[in-house]
């Protein structure tokens, strides 16, 4: 087996994971490590997200940390939570046992492939980067409201006045969406989120439409506005210009081991109903087979 490992380098607890899933592994994988955790282990071999390859990719940190590698890679990757939140990640690094259940779990093929949405965007025909959880039009004025028409397949839906707009998969409605109020929604739910940060109607409500749709956003008011694709970079969008956001054929894929949607969510305090775990049942993975 040939495995990929990456970790927040700015985090210590886990760049300290990623040196025990090297102890863990010994030589009983080939291990490769992405060029940004090359210091932790230079006699290993490294390799930029260019030329990454491996059968999948261990990737140890926060949310942000994921998404920063599914933007780089189309490996599968098999994330594990060493920061706030992690509601991407199965394995929690630093409760006692998951990450030494986990290791053996993917040296043994003890695990299955889950496949989620991402879209895709274009401005005047140059592709943006994909978006695993959403894609943000915001206008970059402080204290100013931008107005957006919305377009689904052509044909005109309105206007909206708002500091900008979310449009966010499944897996990005419990991010930045939730944040404005917008519905927690399953990830195998084919569907695409749309709610509105700060609107000037009181009554604005997020929109959950098919995946199949094509949606265009057009800045109505010449302010300068500007397009982020996960909170990555700032692409701007010209004075009435129009950005188009779509399904991208391209698929996130994450490892999975069993544990569900609701037991990933569970404790996180994001559920509208009570998260906490009785005693004696806060373990995410299932016992080993």
């Amino acid at each position: 087996m040939r495995l990929g490992l990456h970790a927040n380098p700015k985090k210590p607890v886990a760049v300290e994971l990623a040196r025990r899933v090297l102890a863990l592994v010994g030589d009983r994988a080939t291990v490769v490590l992405s060029e940004e955790l090359s210091a932790v282990d230079p006699g290993r071999p490294h390799e930029s997200w260019a030329s990454l390859a491996a059968d999948l990719l261990l990737v140890i940190g926060g949310d942000g940390t994921f998404l920063h590698a599914l933007r780089n890679t189309a490996l599968p990757i098999a994330p594990v939570n060493a920061g706030t939140l992690g509601v991407l990640a199965e394995v929690n690094g630093r409760r006692p046992g998951e990450l030494e259940s986990a290791v053996e779990r993917l040296l043994a093929g003890r695990y299955f492939l889950e496949e989620r949405t991402k879209l895709a965007a274009e401005i005047d025909g140059r592709l943006l980067p994909d978006a695993a959880n959403e894609y943000v039009v915001h206008a970059t004025r402080v204290g100013r409201m931008g107005r957006f028409e919305l377009t689904f397949d052509g044909q005109p839906a309105g206007t909206i006045r708002a500091d900008g707009l979310i449009v966010a998969t499944p897996t990005g409605s419990t991010a930045y969406a939730l944040s404005s109020a917008g519905p927690i929604v399953e990830p195998e739910v084919d569907g695409v989120v749309l709610t509105a940060i700060a609107p000037f109607r009181a009554e604005a409500r997020a929109v959950v439409f098919s995946a199949l749709r094509t949606l265009r956003i057009r800045s109505l008011d010449g302010a300068p506005v500007v397009v982020l694709a996960d909170g990555e970079g700032e692409t701007p969008l010209g004075p009435h210009g129009t950005v188009t956001i779509y399904r991208s054929p391209r698929r996130a894929s994450l490892v999975r081991f069993g544990a569900s949607f609701f037991d990933r969510l569970r404790g996180k305090r994001i559920l509208p109903w009570s998260g906490e775990a009785e005693p004696g049942s806060d373990a995410v993975l299932p016992p080993p087979p």
